[in-house]
């Protein structure tokens, strides 16, 4: 009777540990599961199609402004210099589609997923496509662009306060969207234009922009884009603008037209 007794005892030790050595393993493989992907990460959505809504800022962003007006753009002596060098025949030109100053044109997005670590946005207007890349051990090309290289990372929460004022830090603030929101970084640009009629930026430009989206009361879905351009070079101080997109049902208004190359 003892050694049955020892016998069940030592049989339940066993099934004890190994069902222990089992959780172990289990929690283990539950540490080294993969994360999920940037795209299966997303906490908003900001594919679809969306078009710019125009509210602010309208003379230099509706039209090309007339020579020498870079007002409430804060140009040092240097970026004046530039900006005065600009005529009409140059109107319409790909400078005026960089990254820093494409999401002021009164344009459409269609946003994308290119990858699942690589956001896609493609304009109607200059026909422009920007990459945003949230693999930051990837490899960048050394080649400067008009789009530039885009790392984009999920940030949480949401800034708090408002966005930005147009491009005169004044006038109606709209929020973020509580919750969560995307930050990109873009460096190695080519110089280009912040408007149309040739108020420059240099290649030593770096543009930090938040993506956010909310709803509205009337159930529409609004996306707003906060950039900011700092440039040693041709700005005394930051640059920030705000822009505001609506999204649309389908991609039946898209139009693409393209720049004019120099």
């Amino acid at each position: 009777m003892r050694q049955t007794a020892f016998t069940c005892v030592v049989l339940a030790a066993v099934v004890a540990l190994s069902q222990s050595l089992a959780e172990t393993q289990g929690r283990g493989a539950e540490t080294q599961a993969p994360p999920p992907s940037p795209q299966a990460a997303a906490p908003i959505d900001l594919t679809g199609y969306w078009v710019a809504i125009v509210t602010e800022d309208w003379r230099w962003r509706m039209v090309t402004p007339p020579k020498g007006d870079y007002a409430s753009v804060p140009l040092n002596d240097a970026g004046r210099k530039v900006a005065d060098t600009w005529d009409i025949s140059k109107d319409g030109r790909c400078e005026a589609y960089g990254a820093p100053a494409l999401l002021r044109m009164p344009t459409r997005l269609r946003i994308t997923w290119e990858s699942s670590s690589i956001l896609r946005i493609d304009t109607d207007a200059g026909q422009q496509t920007r990459r945003l890349l949230f693999d930051k051990s990837r490899q960048p090309s050394t080649a400067h662009s008009l789009q530039g290289y885009s790392l984009a990372e999920w940030e949480r929460p949401a800034r708090a306060g408002g966005g930005g004022g147009g491009g005169r830090g004044g006038g109606p603030q709209t929020g973020p969207a509580p919750g969560a929101n995307l930050k990109v970084l873009t460096t190695r640009l080519t110089g280009g234009w912040l408007r149309k009629n040739g108020v420059p930026y240099s290649e030593e430009a770096v543009i930090t922009e938040y993506f956010d989206r909310f709803a509205a009361p009337n159930a529409e879905e609004w996306l707003a884009v906060t950039t900011i351009v700092t440039d040693p070079k041709y700005l005394n101080q930051d640059f920030v603008t705000s822009s505001h997109f609506k999204k649309e049902v389908d991609g039946s208004k898209w139009s693409p037209s393209p720049c004019k190359a120099g």
